[in-house]
């Protein structure tokens, strides 16, 4: 009969491995949200093209960890909080490949706004709102690696600082289109583009409600801050 204490040191090496891909998985996400809107920023093609190639490789790691997790099950039958530590794998790992997707929607939409004439003011707004996303992303992975659910709650809230960012943005457009029709389809991908902003908010608080699970047994049975009632139609 195998050894026990052979058993577990094999589980956690295995959970070891799988958590450094997800935190290797948070920084191409990270990576590829800064880059996307810089391409913006500074009107940069090439970039652009940049991110959109390098969604691959957030796939292509996504679907690593999986099979890892798939295999750990398999394997190891984990029970109790073990199975919750592998099944929260998956969740964080899904969300963080769709907020790699957002941000490869924003590359290819400011291949587009490039060849458009500027709006003023309009990619720092962007900027600063998708700086807000990497900042509780960054705080997120955080809280998975050192299990802490506070950090987690605490980023769940400030959800709803992105949504009222979205808000005026979307305000700021309309009054941009209003003022000078020449801007309605350059403000019409921005608008896009701000909405996939809102949307990473939205994965990366997901991510948090996973990680309060992980850690306390339970999900979040309040309703998340919310503050964005726009319609939408979406973007894969």
């Amino acid at each position: 009969m195998p050894n026990s204490e052979h058993i577990v040191s094999s589980f956690d090496r295995d959970l070891e491995g799988i958590q450094a891909k997800i935190m290797r998985l948070g920084g191409l996400v990270e990576e590829a949200i800064t880059k996307s809107v810089q391409a913006l920023e500074s009107r940069d093609l090439d970039l652009a093209k940049t991110v959109r190639r390098a969604d691959k490789a957030i796939d292509e790691l996504e679907e690593q960890v999986n099979v890892d997790a798939a295999r750990i099950i398999a394997l190891r039958q984990p029970i109790a909080s073990d199975l919750r530590t592998v099944l929260t794998v998956f969740r964080v790992s899904a969300n963080l490949e769709r907020i790699g997707d957002y941000a490869k929607n924003i590359a290819k939409r400011s291949q587009s706004v490039i060849e458009l004439e500027t709006v003023p003011g309009t990619a720092a707004s962007l900027k600063r709102m998708a700086r807000q996303v990497e900042l509780m992303l960054k705080d997120v992975l955080d809280a998975y690696i050192q299990h802490d659910a506070d950090l987690a709650e605490d980023v769940r809230q400030r959800d709803l600082e992105v949504d009222q960012m979205y808000s005026a943005l979307f305000r700021e457009y309309l009054t941009h289109m209003m003022e000078d029709p020449r801007h309605i389809t350059a403000c019409m991908h921005l608008h896009f583009m701000a909405k996939n902003i809102e949307r990473m908010g939205d994965h990366v608080t997901s991510v948090a409600e996973q990680v309060i699970y992980l850690v306390t047994g339970v999900m979040p049975d309040d309703d998340r801050p919310k503050e964005d009632k726009t319609p939408y139609v979406h973007e894969a």
